[in-house]
């Protein structure tokens, strides 16, 4: 059987907040074009709810969304693997193209629109 669409995994530490934002703008634009994925190294409990609120703001609606746990079968179905600060818990597999974006750890920011513009940046959104 032959994929029909790329997959995409975006992984950071929580799978709280940055990697949820950029998963939920590339389903928003590519809809079915693109599988996406979103997982953490060290998953929290739940989306944080203030970038939640941060992408209704936008029109994009994560807040049902989970943090997921990073496995070795989502960087293997993956054709891109962005990571966002988790280091060196994405292991490599040939084949595979891997980008790090370096967005800071909301945890620990203020949530600003500045936060959403850096993100839409990475995801290619701004003009």
């Amino acid at each position: 059987m032959t994929k029909s669409a790329p997959t995409v995994l975006f992984v950071c530490v929580h799978n709280a907040g940055r990697s949820q934002m950029a998963a939920g703008y590339l389903r928003h634009l590519a809809g079915d074009r693109v599988e996406v994925l979103s997982s953490g190294s060290e998953p929290k409990d739940q989306i944080n709810p203030v970038a939640a609120d941060v992408m209704l703001e936008e029109g994009i609606d994560i807040r049902d969304n989970e943090p997921k746990i990073l496995t070795d079968d989502q960087v293997q179905a993956s054709d891109v693997v962005i990571t966002m600060g988790c280091g060196d818990a994405c292991k490599f597999y040939p084949g595979k193209r891997y980008e790090d974006w370096e967005l800071e750890d909301l945890q620990e920011k203020t949530w600003t629109r500045f936060v959403v513009f850096e993100t839409t940046s990475k995801v290619g959104l701004s003009g």
